[in-house]
Order: structure tokens, then sequence, then C-alpha cells
């Protein structure tokens, strides 16, 4: 394993694989059209392989790769994604083999300069390398504003300092590729109010905080929460995703 793999997430990451929302399918339409062939894609710190499914509707050969074991072993199979765990920078592909390399919500958390040149090296001629993150959803303001409290206030503390590049909205972030401009795309999702705790559940910060503090901050928003919820069953929670998409230059 690298030393520079941060691992917020391999010790729940079942909870991770049950509790975080898919991506648009519309996203990887479009990322397919932008690649020079269907023949292979990797998808890179795949966690649970959300990503790397997805891609496998689109290309011949999916392989996906994470450095944590752990979320490997919890990622849903599927004959058309070959699972390896591999880290970032040296991800053991055969130089020019894949059409697209694909980041989802983790680039942030790479040694970016080692892994563009991992990537440059696994890309074929006009390839792609796209990534992306999401922030806070939104549901309905006076839920948001109860989220917003909690992310800021509550867990803003115990956010790794790579956090800010998602707030950032991924603008600020070094991609040293000939840049393709995206549409906009969104995750959505009818959740149940259960639904929306456990995947508050998820953040790193809300680990970090369980492990520092020996309580869990979400037990404590859940009743506020909850009521603020009302009596919907599902409400419809939003996601925007920020994406940079690019070819080497």
């Amino acid at each position: 394993m690298s030393p520079s793999f941060k691992d917020h997430f391999s010790w729940h990451a079942a909870a991770y694989a049950a509790a975080r929302p898919d991506y648009p399918e519309a996203l990887f339409a479009w990322l397919a059209g932008l690649a020079p062939d269907r023949d292979t894609a990797w998808d890179c710190a795949t966690g649970n392989g959300q990503a790397a499914r997805a891609l496998a509707g689109h290309f011949r050969r999916v392989v996906a790769t994470d450095a944590s074991a752990e979320q490997i072993a919890n990622a849903a199979p599927d004959p058309r994604v070959e699972y390896r765990t591999a880290t970032a920078e040296s991800p053991g592909l055969t130089p020019a083999s894949a059409s697209l390399v694909t980041v989802a919500q983790a680039l942030h958390w790479l040694d970016r300069p080692r892994f563009y040149a991992a990537a440059r090296g696994v890309l074929r001629p006009h390839g792609v390398i796209a990534a992306w993150s999401y922030g806070l959803f939104n549901i309905e303001p006076a839920l948001d504003t109860l989220v917003h409290h909690f992310y800021r206030h509550v867990t803003g503390p115990y956010w790794p300092p790579e956090r800010r590049l998602i707030d950032e909205r991924y603008a600020t972030l070094d991609f040293p590729f000939g840049e393709i401009e995206p549409p906009d795309f969104t995750m959505e999702r009818d959740w149940t109010c259960a639904q929306v705790l456990a995947y508050l559940g998820t953040w790193s910060a809300v680990q970090r905080y369980r492990r520092a503090r020996g309580r869990d901050p979400v037990s404590d928003l859940a009743q506020a929460f909850s009521r603020l919820w009302g009596d919907a069953s599902r409400r419809r929670v939003r996601w925007p995703l920020y994406l940079r998409v690019g070819r080497p230059r």
C-alpha cells in the first residue's frame, strides 16, 4: 500500500457501500461518448464499485482498483468488472490500455502528481480522464439549514483538509489536462429519513468525531432532523456533481 494512501473509509466499508447514492446514468453515457473507443475503462479508487458497474454498461472491460482491500471486498460483484487492490499511483495496468480513466469522489485524497503520471501512462491516444465529486445535498430549506450547521459547526473541525477541494467544487484543484467543459449532472434519490441519516454516518468527519469524542453526532442530530422531516415517507435528495474532464495534452 502506498505510504501516501489516506484511508478514511476501510473500517466502515460495508456501511459505505450500503448508504452511498449512485451516479446518474447520463454521466457515463456522456463520458463513453468522449472516449476514442469502448474497449477498456479504468475506475481508480473505486470504493464500492458504483462507478465501475455503471461504466460496464458502456465498455467491454472495466478494471476497478482501490488501495483498500476492505473496500474491494465489499464491492458488489459484477462479471463485467475486474476488481483489484492497487494504489492510484501504481495500478498495474498495461501502458496505453485504457480509453477512459475515472475517479469518483476520490481525487482529493490522491497523490495527484503521481496519479496523473500513472493515468497518462495508462491512457490510449485521445483517451479521456474524468474526476468528479459531490458536496452537501439539498432536500428542502429547513432540513438543509440543519445539515449545513451539522456540516460546518458540529463535524467541521473533523474534516480532513482535503475536503476543502470539494467545498470549492473542484474548481481550485490542479488538473493538468486539456479540459472539456461538462454539462450539468445531478444525483437524485428518493430517500427515507433513516437513509439520509445513514448516509451522514458515512462521512469521514463523522467517523473521526466518533473516535475522538466517543459518541455519535448523527444520533445527536436524529431527533431534530426527524421532527423537521415530518410525515413524509420519502423526500427527494439532490447532490450536484462537480466535474473536471480532459485529455492529455
